[in-house]
């Protein structure tokens, strides 16, 4: 059986619960009928993997197959790290512990850039050779699929083959031509080549990239004329069909997002043009209340959860929530069970909603308004206004909420240093909003948080051509910004811009990053994302050593003409539609949402969702 990790050892790390397995409704198969083992691998601590949603469903709709067997990886934290190298304990699966490099897939998620070095160093970890091109027979097929699988290429020396888009059907296909293969016992070549015809699968070794001398990309086609020459994204038409677990797991140890989580929809109506997730992920396809009320109370009864979150894009845009929030308070509230909105537009939020969710508990409230002037919001496409914010936050005060959350971006295209005066402005005028309320209504205590992100121009958006400020401008916007807030009821926090700047160069690379990564993962570089870890200067050395200057990826402007790295990839929405809301974007011009209007993005390719209603 699997690797017995000593008492001795789990007793010296901290959380010893990421390591152990065997909770609550994790699967337990008997390996004698099966023919295909996939460790599903979250590049980041168990904490943050065992939140996310995607992972949930694919475990559980591996192991709905007779002949699969899914197991959960996690990246071992540093202090668990250099326990199993000290004692050449090899990255093990938790559910039955065994070695993952016995396994016959190897399945990141790719959720965020800064994981991407952790990927590397799980492989290390696991015995499992680090480049595609020196794994033979005896190794596992090491695969990926998520968001930033929209442009692979940074990762294309690593990963064996990518599925684009949502993986409940392409993942279930590829394992059928496995089984096949396998029965065959063909070459590894062959595997690949008989999957490069699922539509979705990207296999990066079976396509040539030439470049220009000023760095830029000449071509990029396929070796042969068998392999595609786009590949297209694969959705799910019907939400309510598609499989969604009935049981997760439920762990031993408090993690990010702690509760049930149901999907009601997929994709997002509004079109924020910084935002990736809005344009890869259309069109909005939705789950019934009927259904969403189903889920929720197989999950509640297999679990114990305590708390129920509703999540999508933008939750508030689901068009029965009123159906579905009053099915699940009518129903949960008895057991004590909270409702969870996150993500709700400024403009839709409605206290009466708000109450009803926090009946059980009153937690704090977040607004996105993304930037401080109406002009700016145009630009983004935010389709907000100021009076909609402070109407909002007015209700809620009222209400007897007095914790508010306020998320901005800095460094967004045509910001001025008035855009950015205008985010203290509206911190004020919320601060005002609260002085306003009667106090026998409003909440003790204001606090009115006031956060910024660095805007990091992403692949398939209207901004995908943009550069991103440097360093040194991000740095001097904060603190600007700093100095404009007066008030004590306001604190503000800001992301590191370095760390922005390596997910720019990330999000926008090419294949010549792949020696970057790996001479960063030789020098110590991993958990970037986790500020204790981020070793900046070893990033910049790695960039050095290799000849490749990161400004080109990040703070560069492309013209509409570039051939960009990832424009083999089909994600449904066509180049033409991202020019013209770059353009619009120039001239404050703002696009209606899907629902009021179609703007001819592309996505009715698809035939599915609000594109066919």
């Amino acid at each position: 059986m699997g690797i017995r990790v000593s008492d001795r050892i789990l007793q010296s790390v901290e959380k010893p619960s990421r390591y152990t397995g065997n909770e609550w409704n994790s699967v337990k198969k008997d390996l004698k009928g099966i023919d295909i083992r996939f460790a599903f691998c979250f590049p980041d601590v168990y904490e943050v993997g065992m939140s996310h949603l995607g992972m949930k469903i694919l475990y559980h709709l591996l192991n709905e197959r007779e002949d699969t067997y899914c197991e959960r990886v996690f990246a071992p934290w540093v202090d668990m790290e250099a326990k199993m190298r000290e004692h050449n304990i090899p990255l093990f699966a938790l559910e039955t512990h065994d070695p993952i490099r016995e396994f016959d897939f190897i399945g990141f998620t790719l959720q965020y850039e800064m994981s991407y070095t952790n990927i590397i160093n799980m492989l290390d970890l696991a015995g499992v050779p680090v480049l595609s091109g020196e794994r033979t027979k005896e190794h596992p097929f090491v695969c990926a699929g998520g968001p930033c699988a929209y442009n692979p290429e940074p990762l294309a020396d690593f990963i064996d083959f990518f599925m684009m888009g949502e993986g409940e059907e392409i993942i279930n296909e590829v394992m059928d031509v496995y089984v096949q293969w396998k029965k065959k016992n063909l070459p590894r070549e062959e595997f690949l080549r008989c999957i490069s015809s699922i539509e979705g699968v990207y296999v990066p070794q079976f396509y040539d990239v030439k470049y220009n001398d000023d760095g830029t990309i000449s071509s990029f086609l396929p070796i042969r004329d068998e392999y595609p020459k786009k590949i297209r994204k694969r959705i799910i038409k019907d939400l309510d069909k598609v499989f969604f677990p009935e049981k997760i797991v439920v762990p031993f140890t408090g993690i990010v997002h702690d509760r049930i989580m149901v999907e009601l929809f997929r994709g997002c109506i509004r079109g924020c043009r910084f935002c990736q997730a809005g344009f890869i992920y259309r069109p909005v396809r939705e789950r019934s209340a009927d259904r969403l009320l189903e889920i929720s109370r197989k999950l509640e009864e297999s679990t114990g959860y305590e708390e129920i979150s509703l999540t999508s894009l933008s939750t508030s845009d689901y068009t029965a929530l009123k159906e579905l929030t009053d099915g699940l308070i009518c129903e949960m509230e008895p057991k004590k069970v909270n409702l969870s909105l996150p993500s709700l537009r400024v403009d839709s939020f409605s206290l009466e909603l708000m109450e009803k969710a926090q009946k059980v508990r009153k937690s704090g409230l977040t607004f996105a308004p993304e930037a401080g002037t109406q002009r700016l919001r145009n630009v983004i496409n935010k389709g907000v206004t100021e009076e909609d914010l402070i109407k909002s936050v007015s209700l809620a005060f009222e209400g007897g909420w007095s914790g508010v959350k306020l998320y901005f971006m800095l460094g967004l295209p045509t910001e001025s240093y008035e855009d950015i005066e205008g985010i203290a402005e509206l911190g004020h005028k919320v601060v005002e909003a609260y002085k306003n309320t009667p106090k026998d209504k409003r909440g003790k205590g204001l606090s009115v948080t006031i956060s910024t992100s660095s805007f990091v121009p992403k692949p398939f958006t209207p901004f995908q051509w943009e550069p991103q400020d440097s360093i040194e401008t991000l740095r001097e916007k904060q603190i600007f910004l700093k100095s404009k807030i007066k008030s004590k009821s306001i604190k503000y926090n800001w992301h590191d811009p370095e760390l922005s700047f390596l997910e720019a160069i990330f999000a926008r690379g090419d294949r010549k990053l792949g020696k970057v990564l790996l001479k960063a993962f030789e020098k110590g570089c991993k958990f970037d994302s986790w500020g204790e870890h981020f070793k900046f200067d070893k990033w910049m050395e790695a960039f050095r050593e290799c000849g490749i200057d990161p400004s080109f990826y990040a703070n560069r402007k492309r013209s509409y003409g570039e051939i960009l790295p990832w424009d083999h990839i089909d994600a449904g929405v066509s180049k033409k539609f991202l020019e013209r809301e770059h353009e619009k974007a120039l001239k404050e011009e703002v696009t209606p949402n899907c629902r009021a209007n179609c703007s001819g993005c592309g996505a009715t390719v698809f035939e599915g969702g609000i594109c066919v209603e």
